[in-house]
């Protein structure tokens, strides 16, 4: 049922997108697919594509994500938005540590991004790879485009689009409604916290960031388990993509001398010791919270 309110969804905001265009741009239903195409493909050549992408973005996500997720759990489940906690907000301990978690995270998951774009598919299925690595270039230069920010009205568009909407989005559909399932059907919450984490990352179609994202969503996963409360889970989401985004922006401006959108591998040792930060201050917010349930 989830799925077939999602793919409803899906459809509701491809047409959307397509009006959008018919009535701003004035072009034929047949000449809306080239031009999506080339204005992914070859944004820069276009006057006002990226607010016109950033829109289009938003209306995708809404309609893919946010939408659905919520109008099968009023309407299918029939809860409200207090059901998807199980604690209020202002009994969850610590949350300053979830902003420090997630950033103490990304050394970690660095080395595995780096782990995870050398991996190779068997000699057999190369084209296969090629098709995979072609496609991923084509993203890595859209998304340069869209964080490029030459005013800070751009900025503050990017934070809404980028992090604020696909946290609330995201978290709700993989963690409030799937991950929640999952553990109520296989009784167990770390088959829930991981099977919706793989689902997560599967979604975004981008093979080669799927295992740091997929350590992601089960960070985001624990986080909304020993919390009990969803406003957690999509604290942590905004934050790490916010936070990427406003690190851009600084390194742009000149602010600061970091580029958080260098490929260049972290040190391993760095990382190692980012990992270990991650679990330490994980433990201090299980424990914290555990102890405020008793």
């Amino acid at each position: 049922m989830l799925i077939g309110f999602i793919l409803i969804g899906g459809v509701v905001s491809t047409m959307l997108m397509a009006v959008l265009l018919v009535l701003t741009k004035g072009l034929p239903v047949s000449d809306i697919q080239p031009y999506l195409l080339d204005l992914t493909t070859s944004p820069a050549t276009k006057p006002g594509a990226w607010y016109e992408i950033m829109l289009l973005q938003t209306v995708n996500h809404l309609g893919t994500f946010l939408l659905p997720a919520l109008a099968y759990w009023y309407w299918i489940e029939r809860r409200n938005w207090a059901q998807f906690s199980v604690r209020p907000l202002s009994a969850v301990v610590g949350l300053s540590l979830v902003a420090l978690i997630v950033i103490a995270f990304m050394p970690f998951d660095s080395l595995i991004i780096d782990w995870n774009r050398n991996l190779h598919l068997p000699q057999t299925l190369a084209p296969l790879e090629q098709w995979i690595r072609d496609k991923e270039k084509d993203l890595e230069g859209l998304t340069k485009y869209l964080t490029t920010f030459n005013t800070p009205l751009q900025l503050l568009v990017a934070l809404l689009v980028i992090g604020v909407i696909p946290a609330i989005g995201e978290e709700v559909l993989f963690r409030g409604i799937l991950q929640r399932n999952l553990t109520y059907w296989t009784k167990n919450v770390h088959v829930g916290i991981w099977v919706a984490a793989i689902l997560f990352s599967a979604i975004h179609v981008q093979f080669l960031g799927f295992f740091p994202r997929m350590l992601l969503g089960a960070l985001f996963g624990y986080l909304y388990v020993w919390s009990g409360n969803l406003w957690v889970a999509i604290l942590a989401h905004f934050v790490n993509n916010g936070f990427t985004v406003f690190m851009v922006y600084l390194n742009q401006r000149k602010l600061v001398s970091f580029d958080v959108d260098s490929t260049e591998a972290v040190p391993v040792w760095a990382g190692l010791i980012a990992g270990v930060v991650t679990a330490g201050l994980l433990v201090i917010f299980r424990s914290q919270n555990h102890l405020n349930q008793d």
